[in-house]
């Protein structure tokens, strides 16, 4: 089956579904909440990118979202607030500390273009 990510509809699929972390995982965890935990995986769309996603027919299935959410992730622990982050041949600005795509572009759009406002840049491999 492929899953394609429609954005403005999330959902959790099989392959990205919360599991029930066992005894020894939910002792070491501390007191994180489960809103925290949540907010830390979600990546969230302004509605310029959906728009401009719409627009350049850019797809994204889970497996790519769960990685751009690590090189967020890998952004913010190196105090990153607004960040490019380079996936395949989509490029978004995203903030940082919101987890926030602003704008997203593919290959074509990416051409000619320079990226200010960003204090950093993440490749995805």
């Amino acid at each position: 089956m492929d899953d394609v990510m429609k954005i403005g509809h999330l959902s959790l699929t099989a392959s990205t579904q919360l599991r029930k972390p066992a005894q020894s995982e939910q002792s070491s965890a501390g007191a994180a909440s489960f809103k925290e935990v949540l907010g830390r995986n979600v990546i969230k769309f302004s509605q310029h990118a959906e728009q401009r996603i719409a627009q350049r027919g850019i797809t994204l299935k889970p497996e790519a979202l769960a990685k751009i959410g690590n090189a967020i992730d890998q952004a913010a622990a190196k105090g990153a607030k607004d960040s490019l982050v380079v996936y395949r041949d989509i490029a978004m600005i995203v903030n940082v500390p919101s987890r926030t795509v602003v704008t997203a572009m593919d290959g074509n759009a990416m051409q000619g273009n320079v990226f200010t406002q960003i204090d950093s840049a993440v490749i995805v491999s």
